[in-house]
C-alpha cells in the first residue's frame, strides 16, 4: 500500500490510514456509506455453518464502524472438479440466514474457479457521521469491554485436527455464527466512539493499531479476558494456528517487557491473546460508570463479554498483568 499514492477527499471519512474495518463515505449531514469486503476458506465441514460463519465474519465490519448492514454481494471461489453446486447452495444458504437476521439484502455476487475454496461477502451499509465508531477514536481512561471470547483460532484448528471437544465446538461454533449487531447497539448507546472487531490479527494486533491510531496506552488484564473453558487444553496440545504466532510477531514491538514473560504471563497466555479469530467480538471502549449496564445488556442478548483493559495516554504500547 506504500507505493499506492494517498486518497483524500472530504467526503472519504474512513480510509486506508488507519487500517480500519471499512471505508465510509460521507452523503450528507445524515448518511454515510459503509463498505467492505471479506472471505475465508472453510473452518468447519458442514458447508451451510460455514457460508453462516463467513458472511457473520463480513458483515461485522459493517457492526465495527457503528453501522447497519443494507445489502451484500457474495463472493466465492469455487473447485467445481471436486465439489458440487449442491455443496455451494447449501453454503450460500447458510450466507442467506446470516442476511435474514441481520435484516440486510443479498443481490447476487460473482464466483471464480479455484482450486481452494472460499467464500465471504461484500457488504454496503449505513450510518449516521455523528454515531461513526472507528479504531481511532478511543479516548483515556476508556474501559475495553470485549464482547466475545478468544480462542476460535485454537478451536477451529483443532477441529481440523480431528481432536476437538464436542462442547468445545458448539461454544464456538455458536460465538462465530453470532452476529455482532447487539454489541454494536450496545456500545453506541453507552457512548463509545473507538471500536474495533477481533478477528484475524488477534485482539493484540487489532488493539496494539487502534491504540496508537488513537494516540494511546492499553493495560490488559491477562485474566479477565474470556476464554472457553477446554481452549488453553487444546493450545497446550499444539492446536495454535500459524496465525497466532504471526500476529505475536507483528506485534511485538508494542509490548512492555522482554520476550514472551511480561506481567507474570507465560508464552501461551500471551499467544491466546494473539489468537486469529474469525467473526471474533466487538471490542469498544466506555466510560467506567457505564460497564456494569454493558456487561448486563451484553449478557441479557447471549453473549459472553468481559473488561479486558483500561487506555491511558500514550503512543501505542500494550503491558499485560
Amino acid at each position: 500500500m506504500r507505493r499506492l499514492a494517498p486518497v483524500t477527499h472530504p467526503d472519504l471519512l474512513v480510509g486506508v490510514e488507519t487500517g480500519d474495518d471499512a471505508a465510509v463515505w460521507r452523503l450528507d449531514d445524515d448518511r454515510a456509506l459503509v463498505v467492505t469486503a471479506d472471505f475465508i476458506t472453510p473452518v468447519v465441514d458442514d458447508a451451510r455453518t460455514w457460508g453462516r460463519v463467513a458472511a457473520a465474519n463480513a458483515v461485522s465490519d459493517v457492526y465495527a464502524m457503528g453501522g447497519r448492514p443494507l445489502l451484500a454481494l457474495d463472493l466465492v471461489g469455487w473447485n467445481r472438479e471436486e465439489l458440487s453446486t449442491d455443496l455451494l447452495g447449501d453454503v450460500l444458504l447458510g450466507a442467506q440466514d446470516v442476511a435474514d437476521a441481520g435484516g440486510f439484502v443479498l443481490a447476487g455476487g460473482h464466483t471464480v474457479d479455484d482450486p481452494e475454496p472460499k467464500f465471504g461477502l461484500a457488504v454496503v451499509g449505513e450510518v449516521h457521521p455523528d454515531r461513526l465508531l472507528t479504531n481511532a477514536a478511543f479516548r483515556d481512561g476508556d474501559v475495553l469491554v470485549l464482547s466475545k471470547p478468544l480462542g476460535v483460532g485454537v478451536a477451529t484448528t483443532a477441529i481440523k485436527r480431528g481432536d476437538a471437544p464436542p462442547a468445545v465446538v458448539d461454544e464456538v461454533l455458536a460465538s462465530m455464527v453470532r452476529l455482532n449487531d447487539d454489541a454494536s447497539r450496545i456500545a453506541l448507546d453507552a457512548g463509545a466512539t473507538g471500536a474495533t472487531d477481533v478477528t484475524g490479527f488477534g485482539l493484540l494486533g487489532h488493539l496494539g493499531r487502534a491504540m496508537e491510531e488513537s494516540g494511546l496506552d492499553v493495560r490488559i488484564d491477562v485474566a479477565a479476558v474470556a476464554i472457553p473453558d477446554g481452549i488453553r487444553e487444546l493450545a497446550e496440545a499444539g492446536a495454535m494456528p500459524g496465525g497466532s504466532r504471526r500476529n505475536l510477531a507483528w506485534v511485538e514491538g508494542r509490548l512492555d517487557g522482554a520476550g514472551l514473560d511480561r506481567g507474570g504471563c507465560d508464552e501461551l497466555d500471551v499467544l491466546l491473546l494473539a489468537d486469529a479469530q474469525t467473526s471474533g467480538g466487538l471490542l469498544f471502549g466506555v466510560d467506567g460508570s457505564r460497564v456494569a449496564d454493558v456487561l448486563a445488556s451484553l449478557e441479557d442478548t447471549g453473549h459472553r463479554p468481559s473488561v479486558v483493559g483500561r487506555t491511558m495516554p500514550g503512543t501505542g504500547r500494550i503491558t499485560m498483568a
